[in-house]
């Protein structure tokens, strides 16, 4: 792993936030380099105002969609939400609807099946549409690269507003509306939403055109920030305040369907990184494991008993997809090892009986034991469909474009993508792939970089600094949570290797080999480096800030990210 420390921004500039918000120095020159380097900026981050979202009516097409769907409701149509069928796409369709439902009558869901209609817009979809009396769809978290099936729908007399986040490609669909902060010519002042988000955006504007209460959108909060921390976007602008305030909701007053979640992992209180392991892995194995509706039922359930039921059976297919993606994982690393590929520049894997549902989860498994850009394949019908991750700093969307003549379909982000192609290309694109990533990545990218915030004294950790950062939360991409480096510093003469097999370390930290403050840490699958620390040797160490509660006793600890000699 390589210790990258960011560079440090302006002293001068540090000085002066310093002194303005009567912080430590180290939280300023935090916050500058976050790019918070005036009163009214820090003011704004650790305050996220609802007040600052932006005018919904800045998006491109929001007139537009707005205009229809009034018009759907003054002609009586029913109009059909459909959406992806992870949680992005079912936490949009779960707010979208509950939202038009609560003024509206003729309101339906539609989410694709995985296996038989595929990622996005499907032209069962359209057709079930179609057989149903149905001429609006309001498709979220995807449609952005749907041509030809907008145009089957125009055909058929259906009208589509498409509310998305991915990039576009060079035309978009001819619907009545598309949303899409990514849009060229979309001058929408923030382009990092998540589809719910964008959803989001759509029922503020339907609030501001009817003059409704703003209020009225707040109960929503809790399915937008669940989707803006499951997708990882960045937790900037204005993710950032509709994390802050639908995780206040999360934690306040919670729907059925999360509160019924909640009750089985006993938690009082969830931040992003619960939302991310505890909420979202649950709502996504509906759609991975059986379908996405059963998500979107608990989503809108408002009766607790029948939450918990649909809960306690989503949270039986979470274990069923768990037991399942860690055999698969298992499976794909052998065959890296059978295939001698662990010194190509890429991770290309295929097996015809793998579930679909879960090649995403080990792909990214993988990308963290072979850290490579990942393509995990499997058969679906008479195609090939993969999931690909990326390693931090390279965009694999890009590196597929560069192969798009082996691809029959793909769409997704920087990080993250889904492909369909014929089975006789996999073997020509596998090689493409690797070449293409051969000739264009960094060959640093291909060792795991560990970002550090700041250098920071042992001395200097207070339970006032730690009070600080905390209220620097909700975290996530653009804003993670700080990484400290502590050089020449001391085990205190305890440490051990806790836990199965002592794969973990723990122990109490010194800053002198005299000095009587020692700080708790525990490093987890560090137990490998305890010779490292023994016998008074000093060694430098990486790591993050956090409470552990012990018996009754809260304290501070440091969670060890790594640790080499001095």
């Amino acid at each position: 792993m390589r210790w990258t420390l960011s560079p440090q921004p302006d002293a001068v500039l540090v000085e002066q936030l310093s002194k303005e918000l009567n912080v430590d120095p180290i939280l300023a020159s935090l916050l500058v380099g976050r790019g918070i380097d005036a009163f009214a900026k820090a003011k704004s981050f650790f305050r996220p105002s609802l007040e600052e979202l932006h005018d919904p009516f800045l998006m491109k097409g929001m007139n537009e969609a707005v205009h229809r769907i009034q018009k759907a409701v003054g002609n009586n149509e029913t109009i059909m939400v459909y959406g992806d069928y992870d949680v992005d796409g079912t936490t949009a369709v779960a707010l979208m609807s509950s939202f038009l439902s609560s003024f509206y009558d003729k309101v339906t869901t539609y989410i694709p099946d995985r296996y038989k209609e595929g990622y996005g817009i499907s032209y069962a979809g359209i057709d079930y549409a179609h057989d149903n009396d149905i001429s609006l769809i309001i498709a979220l978290d995807c449609g952005i690269k749907a041509i030809d099936k907008v145009k089957y729908a125009k055909e058929k007399g259906i009208d589509f507003i498409i509310c998305d986040h991915h990039r576009p490609g060079k035309f978009v669909p001819d619907a009545v509306a598309v949303l899409d902060p990514k849009q060229h010519d979309c001058s929408y002042p923030y382009d990092e939403l998540c589809g719910c988000a964008v959803g989001f955006k759509l029922c503020q504007a339907l609030v501001q055109h009817n003059d409704w209460e703003f209020e009225i959108l707040i109960p929503y909060l809790d399915l937008v920030a669940t989707a803006i921390a499951a997708d990882i976007v960045p937790i900037t602008g204005e993710n950032r305040i509709l994390c802050y305030h639908g995780l206040n909701v999360i934690n306040t007053s919670p729907r059925a369907g999360f509160k019924s979640i909640i009750e089985q992992v006993k938690k009082n209180t969830l931040d992003i990184t619960d939302v991310v392991f505890i909420i979202a892995p649950r709502i996504n194995a509906a759609g991975r494991m059986k379908h996405g509706l059963y998500a979107v039922d608990l989503l809108v359930e408002q009766d607790l008993d029948q939450a918990r039921l649909k809960a306690k059976e989503i949270d039986r297919y979470n274990q069923d997809r768990r037991e399942l993606d860690q055999l698969i994982t298992e499976e794909a690393l052998q065959q890296i090892h059978d295939n001698k590929e662990e010194k190509l520049f890429t991770s290309v894997v295929f097996k015809e009986d793998w579930h679909k549902g879960v090649i995403g989860i080990v792909a990214s498994r993988l990308t963290e034991t072979h850290y490579r850009p990942t393509l995990v394949f499997t058969k679906n019908g008479d195609k090939l469909a993969a999931s690909a991750r990326s390693v931090s700093g390279y965009d694999v969307y890009n590196a597929l474009e560069q192969c798009s003549e082996f691809i029959e379909q793909f769409g997704g982000h920087k990080y993250a993508a889904g492909l369909t192609m014929q089975p006789e290309q996999f073997l020509n694109f596998k090689k493409r792939f690797e070449e293409v990533v051969c000739a264009t990545i960094d060959k640093k990218l291909l060792t795991k970089e560990l970002k550090i915030d700041a250098l920071l004294p042992l001395e200097r950790i207070t339970g006032k600094l730690y009070r600080i950062l905390k209220q620097m939360a909700p975290f996530g991409p653009r804003n993670m949570r700080p990484v400290f480096l502590s050089r020449a510093v001391y085990d205190s003469g305890y440490a051990k290797r806790v836990g199965e097999n002592g794969k973990h370390l723990k122990l109490a930290i010194k800053p002198h080999i005299n000095s009587s403050l020692q700080i708790p840490a525990i490093g987890f699958n560090l137990g490998n480096c305890i010779s490292i620390i023994q016998n008074n040797k000093p060694f430098d160490v990486v790591y993050v800030l956090e409470e552990n509660s012990w018996q009754g006793v809260t304290s501070l600890q440091l969670r060890i990210k790594d640790l080499k000699p001095h």
